[in-house]
């Protein structure tokens, strides 16, 4: 498995044929290209397969999320997941938030990550 921090090679064609495997969904290609260039993206390939990425998105100085950890059905449970933790944590400008899906919480507290915030969300008007 290769790493590359700050994937700037990351298409965003190539992105949602990923994501798509893992979380489902209709999503633009011409707003997750101007999605992609707003993150620092931490990705995982074996070969030329995308396998793993997780997407940070900051502010640089006081505040950082993890957009999304996603790693393909495949590749779960052989390190993908922790070695992209591990990297965002290594390069994050800034203390990282982000919210976990349900159940997946022992993952995260395995890797180091600690219990925060309580979340909210606001859904845009119209």
């Amino acid at each position: 498995m290769e790493y590359h921090v700050d994937d700037r090679a990351l298409e965003a064609e190539e992105f949602l044929g990923f994501a798509s495997r893992v979380w489902p969904g209709d999503y633009d290609v011409e707003k997750t290209r101007a999605a992609l260039t707003r993150t620092l993206n931490i990705t995982a390939r074996d070969g030329e397969r995308l396998a793993g990425c997780l997407r940070i998105l900051t502010d640089g100085y006081f505040f950082g999320t993890i957009t999304e950890l996603l790693v393909l059905p495949e590749y779960q449970g052989r390190g993908v997941g922790s070695a992209l933790l591990r990297l965002a944590r290594e390069h994050a400008p800034t203390l990282l938030y982000f919210g976990a899906q349900p159940g997946v919480e022992g993952f995260y507290e395995k890797n180091g990550c600690k219990r925060s915030l309580q979340a909210y969300c606001i859904e845009p008007q119209g």
